[in-house]
């Protein structure tokens, strides 16, 4: 079996969170996020088809410009991955990342669109042996994936009403998103405390927006508020400053969405500049990915897998991996933006009471729609 087609789509459509009220199509947040955002729900799949007409799907999550990644894989990948045996994936996947690497491109965009090709891969070997993804990967060592849910919301009230509604349909944690001061941040999870009681397990997510001492002050505060793990308080880059951080406090510090390789946590885990790791799947790879959780595995380093902005086809990869790690603790979720995620599949993950169920269909699990693929597709 061979690889004869390798196609890349940059996809653009509505979900129930994009961000009507602007009119670019990307754009910056009010004072306090850093990062640029699209309006829309953006993404790039990647199509590898086989001599058998085996067809396998992958994503690198592009939440932001999505046709650089699509190029990325027409341009470099594909004339790397045509031709060969898709069965042999850890050789392509070392093959792709060492193409560029002399150049210093050994992360970003060009890994999320190698990403995307080796969850295609991977897809492909499922189908092609009619086993689920997780099985091919070494078996599962659990038979549901449970699920925290995303919370915004302003103002405290807000976000306890959220928490709340989550909670009703069986979410046993909640994440808080916010960039506000720390008083703001004390008195929003006070409140959905007080709202969900204390059997549900908070965690806040700073999005980098603060110092080390700053982190370190409202960490003191979210401990006395039971709080899980404070995540990506500090700058990324800042490995000293996040190693402080985590020696400070008694909560865990949760670090790694924006590294997508192992030698990117090697110093983290070094110098215990976290205490629970999480690796982005739609960044990483599924070959990448479990290597990540191997090193973190060796160190007692938990895993909670990062959806944040990926897809469908990010969501079921997760799955699949969160299933065949020892150190998997909780996967993230956005119970909101699910449904218009799967606009793209006839068939997605099958979540009951908060909780992923892993099943037995060969491959990641979904059905594309192809149609709807190639409609919501935009062009170069």
């Amino acid at each position: 079996m061979k690889i004869t087609q390798v196609e890349a789509f940059a996809l653009r459509y509505q979900t129930e969170k994009s961000a009507e009220e602007h009119t670019d199509s990307y754009y910056l947040p009010p004072e306090g996020w850093r990062s640029i955002y699209s309006r829309h729900h953006e993404t790039m799949v990647v199509r590898i088809t086989t001599s058998e007409g085996i067809v396998g799907y992958g994503e690198g999550q592009s939440p932001v410009s999505p046709r650089t990644s699509k190029t990325i894989v027409e341009d470099l990948c594909r004339p790397i991955l045509m031709d060969k045996d898709p069965f042999d994936v850890e050789f392509l996947w070392q093959r792709m990342f060492t193409a560029m690497r002399e150049r210093g491109h050994y992360t970003g965009f060009f890994i999320d669109a190698l990403a995307g090709c080796d969850i295609a891969l991977w897809d492909i070997i499922g189908k092609a042996t009619g086993k689920p993804v997780h099985k091919v990967l070494g078996g599962r060592y659990r038979d549901r994936i449970p699920l925290y849910a995303g919370v915004g919301g302003s103002t405290p009230e807000a976000a306890a009403t959220q928490a709340a509604k989550h909670v009703s349909q069986g979410y046993g944690g909640l994440k808080i998103h916010t960039t506000h001061g720390r008083a703001e941040i004390l008195e929003i999870v006070a409140a959905v405390r007080e709202q969900v009681g204390p059997k549900i397990k908070l965690m806040v997510d700073l999005h980098t927006q603060y110092s080390v001492p700053e982190a370190t002050l409202l960490g003191r505060g979210l401990e006395e508020l039971d709080v899980v793990w404070l995540e990506s308080p500090t700058a990324p880059e800042d490995i000293p400053g996040q190693a402080a951080l985590a020696q400070a406090l008694d909560m865990s510090v949760a670090i790694g969405e924006w590294t997508r390789t192992r030698y990117e946590l090697r110093e983290v885990f070094e110098r215990r500049a976290c205490d629970i790791t999480m690796p982005d799947i739609a960044r990483t790879g599924l070959t990448e990915g479990k290597r990540i959780a191997s090193l973190a595995d060796t160190y007692n380093i938990p895993v909670t897998p990062h959806i944040g902005g990926g897809g469908i086809l990010s969501i079921a990869a997760t799955v699949q991996f969160s299933a065949t790690i020892p150190n998997f603790l909780i996967m993230e979720h956005s119970p909101e933006a699910y449904e218009s995620k799967g606009q793209i599949t006839t068939r997605k993950p099958i979540i009951e009471e908060g909780a992923f169920v892993i099943d037995d269909v060969p491959g990641l699990g979904i059905v594309i729609d192809t149609e709807a693929l190639e409609a919501f597709a935009i062009g170069d």
